[in-house]
């Protein structure tokens, strides 16, 4: 029986199930196939297998760090032997008769065939007006704080379609560092950790006056953006000042299609963003649309009140122009645009490297309105995730 935990026959603290068993070997020149029982078959190249070496030699028992270094075998290294031992791979290595073991699960997992990389690729779940207003993600306040199943359904719906609304939250103020210390701790900026979204007489960003704010993603001057953003709102019984999102992935693949060129030049022509504030100077230089080695937009960078000065090579400029104006174009379009009007106790949180946020200027003269907001990095969402998944 093969065992399905695994707990330290991998260099890690995940767990990898056994859907189906390696039947075969076939060995080769630079790397082994394994056939498995479903018909399907991985490629693994000798260098690999000895890089991932699992053995308490190799990797640490208390640390789980990698201890081997693959530069100190040859290129040309081949096992001695190979088999198949109740599901696992085992290979004595030549030169120095090191042995390895590996797991069936792990491998099948780490598989990296064009079929295995493809299915494991992860894709956000777009959408527009429509598509939003028919399924908001929606989650209780207590639910969420006591509950760690709700938790994890909660941050997998972030991570896959960049929004989420928290319903009767706490109105009391601070509240908000609880929620967000659910994920893990919060990311300081020159704004502070937690900060107070209302007019101010000394305002240094357009957020802290009555002003519209146009569609933007925050911070766009700092080298990495924050990940996610969140929005409680404690009181708004201010005339306006309703909140509006867009999907800038969705309006990016939209360009892909009908407006190529466009979606290029926002993707490989740098923009400058900077801060204006009295005490600090924040820049960032990058395109407005960041993609991954497999095409895919990753990261949105728009601000059009942070933008500095173009530039670019002479012969560039109106074609970028052009590009960005395609952009807000879209934006502005009725059909990608979900407004909503915060109440107190909802708790807004989007992907900031993602999601395109504005308001709707608003009159303080029959009402308040106060917001407070902050900010946890992406990579505190995926980890928050992956621990939970280990124990859920």
């Amino acid at each position: 029986m093969i065992d399905n935990t695994a707990a330290f026959e991998t260099a890690g603290y995940s767990s990898y199930p056994v859907t189906h068993r390696p039947l075969r070997i076939e060995p080769g020149e630079d790397s082994l196939r394994l056939a498995w029982e479903d018909g399907r078959e991985s490629e693994f190249h000798y260098l690999w297998l000895r890089d991932n070496c699992p053995c308490p030699q190799c990797v640490s028992s208390l640390t789980r760090e990698q201890l081997f270094e693959i530069c100190d075998v040859a290129l040309s290294i081949r096992p001695e032997t190979a088999r198949l031992s109740d599901g696992y791979l085992e290979i004595q290595w030549q030169g120095d008769g090191h042995s390895s073991r590996f797991h069936p699960g792990w491998l099948r997992a780490h598989c990296y065939s064009e079929q295995a990389r493809a299915a494991r690729h992860w894709q956000p779940e777009i959408w527009d007006k429509a598509a939003i207003e028919a399924r908001l993600p929606s989650f209780d306040y207590s639910d969420m704080m006591q509950d760690d199943t709700v938790l994890l359904r909660w941050l997998r719906q972030l991570r896959d379609s960049g929004i989420s609304l928290l319903r009767n939250t706490d109105t009391t103020p601070g509240t908000l560092k609880q929620v967000a210390e659910r994920i893990s701790f919060i990311r300081e900026t020159n704004f502070g950790t937690l900060f107070d979204v209302r007019s101010k007489p000394d305002a240094n960003t357009a957020a802290y006056t009555t002003l519209r704010l146009p569609l933007h993603t925050d911070l766009p001057t700092r080298e990495l953006q924050p990940g996610l953003q969140f929005l409680h709102c404690l009181e708004n019984d201010a005339s306006g000042g309703e909140s509006m999102l867009v999907d800038g992935f969705r309006i990016a693949e939209h360009m892909r299609q009908e407006y190529p060129d466009d979606f290029e030049a926002l993707s490989t022509l740098p923009m400058d963003f900077y801060n204006k504030d009295r005490n600090s100077d924040y820049r960032f230089r990058g395109p407005a649309l960041v993609l991954d080695g497999q095409g895919t937009v990753i990261e949105v960078r728009f601000a059009n009140f942070l933008r500095g000065p173009l530039d670019i090579p002479a012969d560039q400029v109106v074609r970028h122009y052009r590009a960005y104006s395609t952009f807000i174009r879209l934006t502005r379009e009725a059909r990608f645009q979900f407004e909503y009007r915060l109440v107190p106790g909802d708790l807004l949180v989007f992907d900031n490297r993602r999601v395109l946020h504005a308001r709707r200027a608003f009159d303080l003269q029959q009402g308040q309105r106060h917001l407070q907001g902050c900010y946890v990095d992406r990579d505190e969402l995926l980890s928050r995730i992956r621990v939970l998944e280990r124990s859920l």
